[in-house]
């Protein structure tokens, strides 16, 4: 069956996306549920698959393009079928037509096939998604043979290249050439690089060494060589968190207040409910703040102008590290959910945020921030608001800390919090009393259930 593939909208709040990539080049067979191509929106990449099985005819949308959603991309039809009246409704040039018009011109048709195979020297055409794996392996993409549409380099293309060379060694030979800090690709073998091999490469790299030191002793010192850069392009994530970040300093007037809290109280809660079900302290926050922002809304509110927008619900987003990047799912409306519930949606937002699975709205909606670098020693740090909200909280490092408590010195386990507010809609007297009430809920807990 023969069908039109088309941008999708992957989330309600989603008009565009990129292609990054074709998994198929035109001409290719596809089965129905087989990749297709690849989407990136906002900060995620999306798999799409094929709707139909047949055969790639045509490509509307190369690699690197952003198109609005619900725009064709590409066509599916069989190897023989009539697709002009595809063409037609997708808003392209019948491939026949465009024959007739070569044959007529020939003159523009050699010209098109040098544009096609560029001469040694001239532009690689590589996708943007496997320009980055390259660079990222170190990889020299113009050595590879691209298989995508017009010669250009795809993403399996590479990841192909990078298997076919990667060297061949035995475990023991691996740890021993780290040991010895042997480069295993100077070993030139064909089959398996052993233990042996290692060491003789060792032998010859040492020798090598005392003769070139030699040589260094017989001649007058030289000036160093300028060691030199490499550019490495952004990734779409990174592009778009640079974008953000930059867009919410010149936006936001910001300050960041500190405040140190007893989690004494908190870890007992947190030691207590481990025999009903696992609980962080991120998801005690995220408890503990949805309560404070309905006491404090301007803290839960977007700027608009002149205007506050208040929300009487509280979305949290929560700052989630991945290799390349961060991204921010959001919780929705936290206020009116048990803290089993909040753990279990944000333990699943978690994963599918690491599987790159998550969708636009898991992303979108947010009213509040939590940013935790605890777990990394952060003593304190003033976080980025996520516009369009107005403030956000830092969570630091928990330290055993000597405190004195009634004429005693006592040790206890201390937390800095930083709160970074807008202050279009923040005072510091705002959100003093925003990390008071923050300190009270830590330190009693039990407050919680009042």
């Amino acid at each position: 069956m023969s069908c039109i593939e088309v941008m999708p909208k992957l989330g309600l709040t989603m008009t565009e996306g990129t292609l990054v990539d074709w998994h198929k080049s035109e001409g290719e067979k596809v089965e129905k549920g087989e990749v297709l191509f690849e989407v990136e929106t906002d900060k995620l990449t999306n798999e799409i698959e094929a709707k139909e099985s047949g055969v790639l005819r045509k490509i509307l949308v190369e690699e690197g393009e952003t198109v609005k959603c619900l725009v064709p991309v590409g066509i599916i039809a069989g190897e023989n079928e009539d697709i002009s009246e595809l063409l037609k409704q997708a808003g392209a040039k019948d491939l026949k037509n465009e024959k007739e018009e070569v044959k007529e011109q020939p003159e523009e048709k050699i010209e098109v096939k040098t544009i096609e195979t560029p001469k040694a020297g001239g532009r690689v055409k590589i996708s943007p998604i496997a320009k980055r794996i390259a660079l990222e392996n170190g990889v020299n993409y113009e050595l590879i043979k691209g298989t995508g549409p017009m010669g250009r380099i795809v993403r399996k293309d590479v990841e192909g290249y990078i298997e076919d060379n990667r060297v061949k060694v035995s475990p023991a030979a691996a740890k021993l050439a780290e040991e010895l800090g042997v480069d295993l690709r100077s070993i030139k073998k064909d089959s398996r690089i052993m233990k042996k091999d290692v060491l003789e490469a060792s032998e010859t790299a040492k020798m090598s060494a005392a003769v070139a030191e030699e040589k260094v002793e017989e001649k007058p010192a030289v000036k160093e060589a300028h060691r030199g850069e490499k550019a490495v392009k952004m990734s779409g994530m990174r592009k778009v968190i640079a974008k953000r970040m930059s867009e919410s300093v010149s936006v936001s007037p910001t300050v960041t207040y500190n405040m140190t809290m007893d989690t004494s109280e908190l870890k007992r809660l947190k030691d207590s409910l481990k025999d009903v079900f696992k609980v962080t302290y991120t998801d005690l926050l995220i408890k503990i703040v949805s309560q404070v922002l309905k006491e404090f809304p301007l803290a839960n509110c977007s700027v608009n102008g002149d205007t506050f927008i208040l929300k009487d619900y509280v979305n949290m987003g929560v700052a989630v590290a991945l290799d390349d990047g961060l991204l921010v799912p959001v919780i929705k409306d936290c206020d009116i959910k048990g803290l089993k519930q909040i753990t279990a949606e944000f333990k699943d937002l978690v994963k599918r945020a690491k599987e790159n699975k998550l969708g636009p709205d898991d992303l979108t909606g947010g009213t509040f921030t939590i940013t935790n670098l605890g777990m990394f020693g952060i003593d304190t740090f003033s976080p980025i608001i996520n516009q369009p909200e107005v403030a956000i909280l830092g969570v630091n490092k928990i330290a055993e800390t000597p405190v004195v408590e009634k004429c005693q010195i006592v040790v206890k386990p201390l937390m800095s919090m930083s709160l970074t507010a807008d202050h279009r809609a923040i005072d510091g007297a705002y959100a003093a009393r925003i990390l008071q009430r923050i300190k009270q809920y830590v330190e009693k807990p039990g407050l919680l259930i009042l």
